[in-house]
């Protein structure tokens, strides 16, 4: 069974990722190594970043429809995302 999603960005002309305000932010920000210790505070200064940009719905759909599994993406945990996308991947099972 081949994954399908609805497309509800047009990522062929990366608009949000013009608009994303990690843009001209370092990118090992939000690629922590590991979980614990100091990648806790770096996920949470990522998620920051997030919480400010205007295309932070565009790129965590991006994230789930494509399965990125590291770093951090559309203000969301690679464990935050593994929850989302089961439950995203449910409703577009049960959507066909």
């Amino acid at each position: 069974m081949a994954l399908m999603w609805n497309r509800t960005v047009d990522w062929d002309a990366d608009d949000w990722r013009r608009l994303a305000a990690c843009r001209n932010t370092e990118p090992d920000l939000f690629f922590p190594v590991g979980t614990t210790g100091q990648a806790v505070e770096q996920i949470e200064a990522a998620k920051r970043v997030c919480r400010s940009c205007e295309a932070q719905e565009p790129c965590l759909d991006f994230a789930l429809a494509t399965n990125q599994e590291s770093g951090v993406w559309g203000g969301t945990s690679e464990e935050e995302r593994r929850k989302l996308r089961k439950a995203w991947l449910a409703a577009r099972r049960r959507a066909s």
